[in-house]
């Protein structure tokens, strides 16, 4: 047979060949190899084969066994591994990647995947593959291993396939299933971790800023959030990322953690992305963890948690305020607080000094009164951030409003109870001497608003208040007030105006 460059095929015990090679076959396992001496009587007898075996011969055979098989004959499967977790198994009409070794039954290999650097992909049932493997595939697990052993009438038959797979050759393959999908596949959701307290949940157009792993099915990472050290921001439901992640981040509470698996029509298709590092057809799996997220139209959220009963008086735009606050992101990661500081934090509302949205947070309360503020970036650092703020990212203030002061109209250092005296500038000028110094002007502010007549423009450095009037009169810088220096702040903006017109 090695002659002729092609084995031997036969039926054993059906008296298609000679009686002692029917006999000595039997009992054979694969790779075995026997010497086989056969008598005349077993052989061709008296007779012979013209021109090949003389009458009366005794023959001698050195067979190695390659294959067998028989008509009765099942798949073979062996699970090598299989993993814990199966939620799923292959059923026909699914579409499946796998890598595979083939070999025939003696060891001899004809073809693997491995080489080409690439799974095989193809539908299950729809006669795309031959018949033993299509079987072999059903009921796997992705991730897991099998042995197929194939008669040769589940595969190639009695013609073979080319010049690598033998007629009537049983066919062994180790198969690793990558991963699987049905076309009518849509996204599925494994809620990992949910907060107790969920108050609100992401719907189509929210701004979601999330941590993600991403994984083929056989676990090897492609992407990550966390390598970068930043989230990944987006809004949902826009076709600003892959129609299977705008459908898994539906309905997210902040500080959720779920697993969204993608059927690859829902991700990035045949082509695949990422220079091989997502292959075509292949199922994602994305472990999220949802940071927070806000609506562009989002106001301050705004939650009292301790308000005094004798609450009469409530800060308004231009009061100076002072106030405790921690300030931290919605995952509780703590940003900053005034707690670290030896005082409270001072600020007058509506001066743009804070971020719009904690201005907005702090008017309307009492002496005494605390708050939780939620504040959406839009109102708050915005697309960028600010040290030590991520960009877009929505926060969590807990503020306490320790005092307040009444302000001053925008522009106004110093404002009046009711009318200024007639002979405003007599008064100020203490000596008499026809001018004012900083001294003179300095106390007779002070005296006013000690005396209730008006009130200085609330800060935590009054004299530097007094000192920005008295330069704002002193018309020439020469460190005094003159009679036709001193202006009221009200009678200057009339001036301001008639000169517009």
């Amino acid at each position: 047979s090695y002659d002729r460059g092609a084995t031997v095929a036969g039926v054993v015990g059906v008296g298609r060949l000679i009686t002692g090679m029917d006999r000595g076959l039997q009992g054979m396992c694969i790779n075995e190899r026997r010497h086989l001496i056969v008598p005349p009587h077993l052989g061709y007898g008296s007779i012979g084969v013209a021109g090949l075996i003389p009458p009366d011969a005794t023959l001698y055979f050195d067979v190695v066994m390659l294959d067998i098989w028989n008509k009765n004959d099942k798949l073979q499967i062996t699970t090598l591994s299989k993993p814990e977790r199966c939620n799923r198994t292959v059923e026909n009409s699914d579409f499946v990647r796998y890598h595979y070794n083939g070999t025939l039954l003696d060891g001899t290999p004809f073809d693997s995947s491995y080489s080409k650097g690439s799974t095989y992909d193809t539908y299950v049932g729809s006669g795309w593959l031959i018949k033993g493997m299509d079987q072999g595939l059903l009921g796997m697990c992705a991730g897991e291993k099998r042995s197929i052993i194939i008669p040769p009438f589940l595969a190639y038959g009695e013609k073979g396939y080319g010049t690598v797979i033998p007629p009537q050759a049983s066919l062994v393959f180790s198969v690793l299933l990558v991963d699987f999908h049905n076309p009518k596949d849509g996204v599925f959701l494994e809620h990992l971790e949910v907060p107790a307290s969920c108050k609100r949940r992401a719907v189509t157009g929210d701004f979601v800023r999330y941590h993600y792993n991403g994984t083929l099915m056989d676990g090897t990472l492609f992407d990550s959030s966390y390598s970068r050290n930043q989230t990944y921001n987006t809004y949902i439901g826009k076709g600003y990322i892959i129609p299977g992640m705008d459908q898994g981040l539906q309905g997210v509470c902040m500080g959720e953690q779920r697993r969204v698996v993608i059927p690859p029509h829902l991700a990035y298709g045949e082509n695949g992305a990422g220079k091989q590092k997502i292959p075509g057809s292949a199922v994602l799996i994305f472990d999220v963890h949802v940071i927070d997220f806000h609506n562009p139209e989002d106001p301050v959220e705004i939650e009292t948690v301790f308000r005094p009963e004798d609450c009469n008086v409530t800060t308004r735009n231009r009061d100076f305020v002072r106030y405790h606050y921690n300030c931290s992101l919605l995952d509780g990661t703590q940003l900053f607080s005034s707690h670290d500081y030896e005082k409270p934090q001072e600020v007058t509302l509506g001066a743009n000094k804070v971020i719009e949205g904690l201005n907005s947070g702090l008017l309307d309360m009492c002496a005494g009164e605390r708050r939780v503020l939620i504040i959406p970036p839009h109102l708050g650092h915005g697309e960028s951030g600010a040290r030590g703020v991520p960009g877009s990212a929505v926060l969590r203030f807990e503020v306490e409003l320790i005092s307040m002061e009444e302000g001053v109209p925008e522009g106004y250092l110093f404002i009046w109870h009711g009318e200024p005296p007639t002979n405003l500038y007599e008064q100020m000028d203490l000596n008499k001497d026809g001018s004012i110094p900083p001294e003179e002007f300095s106390t007779f502010i002070k005296s006013q608003a000690a005396e209730g007549k008006g009130r200085l423009m609330p800060s935590s450095d009054p004299e530097k208040v007094i000192a920005d009037m008295f330069q704002n009169q002193d018309r020439n810088q020469d460190g005094k007030i003159t009679p036709d220096e001193l202006k009221l702040k009200s009678d200057e903006d009339q001036e301001k105006i008639h000169e517009e017109l």
